[in-house]
């Protein structure tokens, strides 16, 4: 673990009786594999701590799991802690399921283990000898000391890598591994329609993770779809290996599987009929041609779910900007 600490003590222990506000980070690129966490300590009247490791082979989860550990381990027990995180697994986890979950004899609310169990575990005895408060803050959004934590977090990532090269089961999949991974959600109504979209990548696949959003007028929802799968695949780099998550069958299926039959038969139905959003189609499908793209059906886990509970709502909001 990299430590460092204020000139003159030891980087640990001692805050003087006021709170500590933390800010953490954590992350596998590729998701799971190399994997990096950080976290900066501030205190009156002493200079920022920071502390980062990494794991050969983790996950994105477990990543900020452990940087929220080892901030707390960091200070005394009965510190007032403002924690600071832009993940909202971690934040919901702690601040809203950790009770069911513990009702539960730590299982799903669907059944099954949850998943980090140990972490999960571990924070929740650390949370429980503290007085920590639990903020959410925007990833990439220009807050000082988020911004510090993620270059931290990439930076233990690229030690990572650096030690013995990738890990065996990161080298067996990077042949045909997703360096991208998209999550697309829509809102359309009354004609008008807001689309909001989290991209997220490996170092030199894309820029990192970035939220992207835009709107439409007038458009209806499978239309603005196809406009906004386009236009985010558009942004990503020509040959990358992309995994699009969608909630819509629409689009999914029209991609996978619709397409090509529809180009054998002129853009026509079985029935027939022209395509409804030729354009769009067609659109849609130059931008797929020039990069590698799957399009996984959804993953039913708790980070996933708030990831589009956040999506819908920027997208919302963008369909009400554009009304």
């Amino acid at each position: 673990m990299t430590r460092r600490g204020a000139a003159g003590t030891d980087g640990g222990d001692t805050n003087g009786g006021g709170t500590v506000t933390v800010y953490t980070d954590g992350g596998a690129s590729p998701n799971p594999g190399p994997g990096g966490w950080a976290a900066v300590l501030l205190r009156e009247r002493a200079e920022p701590e920071e502390l980062s490791g990494g794991e050969p082979e983790t996950t994105n989860n477990r990543m900020e799991l452990t940087a929220a550990i080892r901030a707390l381990e960091a200070v005394p027990a009965g510190t007032e802690v403002d924690l600071h995180t832009d993940s909202q697994y971690l934040r919901q986890g702690i601040t809203s399921w950790l009770p069911g979950w513990v009702a539960r004899g730590w299982k799903r609310s669907r059944g099954g283990r949850v998943e980090n169990e140990d972490l999960w575990r571990r924070l929740a005895s650390l949370a429980h000898d503290r007085d920590v408060r639990w903020s959410w803050v925007r990833g990439h959004a220009g807050d000082r000391w988020n911004e510090r934590a993620d270059r931290l977090a990439t930076a233990a990532i690229r030690r990572r890598r650096g030690v013995g090269g990738a890990s065996p089961a990161a080298a067996e999949r990077a042949g045909g591994e997703p360096e991208l991974e998209v999550w697309l959600k829509v809102s359309a109504a009354g004609g008008h329609g807001g689309w909001a979209a989290r991209v997220r990548g490996r170092s030199g696949a894309g820029g990192g993770d970035c939220e992207l959003s835009g709107s439409v007028t007038p458009v209806s929802a499978n239309r603005l779809d196809l406009l906004a799968a386009a236009e985010v695949l558009e942004g990503l780099p020509a040959g990358a290996r992309v995994a699009f998550h969608t909630g819509s069958d629409y689009l999914r299926n029209g991609a996978t599987s619709w397409v090509d039959a529809w180009r054998r038969r002129g853009w026509k139905t079985k029935d027939g009929k022209p395509v409804a959003n030729r354009a769009e189609w067609e659109r849609l499908a130059a931008a797929t041609a020039r990069r590698k793209v799957s399009w996984p059906r959804g993953r039913d886990d708790e980070e996933t779910a708030e990831v589009w509970k956040a999506l819908e709502r920027r997208a919302r909001v963008a369909r009400e900007e554009a009304g």
